[in-house]
């Protein structure tokens, strides 16, 4: 499985929908993920991939990890893989 599809499946697994309608354009708000929400995949990912995300969850447009779309926090997680190495 890739970054990009571990990443999708626990967006949809946390927003319960399916992984089709995780879309790269959509917003967590478009897929109804409040902030607690946003927090639970940042620790799903974080441990999946085994990396540090940059995030706030209070201030998430204070972040260096944009979350405003799903291609942006795929981008970011793969980024992040990329420089762990």
């Amino acid at each position: 499985m890739s970054i990009e599809e571990k990443v999708r499946k626990i967006i949809a697994d946390q927003a319960m929908v399916p992984v089709k309608e995780v879309r790269d354009d959509a917003s967590p708000d478009d897929l109804g993920l409040d902030s607690l929400a946003l927090v639970e995949i940042v620790f799903a990912v974080e441990e999946a991939f085994d990396i540090s995300i940059p995030f706030n969850a209070n201030e998430p447009e204070q972040s260096d990890f944009d979350i405003s779309t799903i291609r942006k926090i795929i981008s970011g997680v793969e980024k992040l893989v990329r420089e762990q190495g």
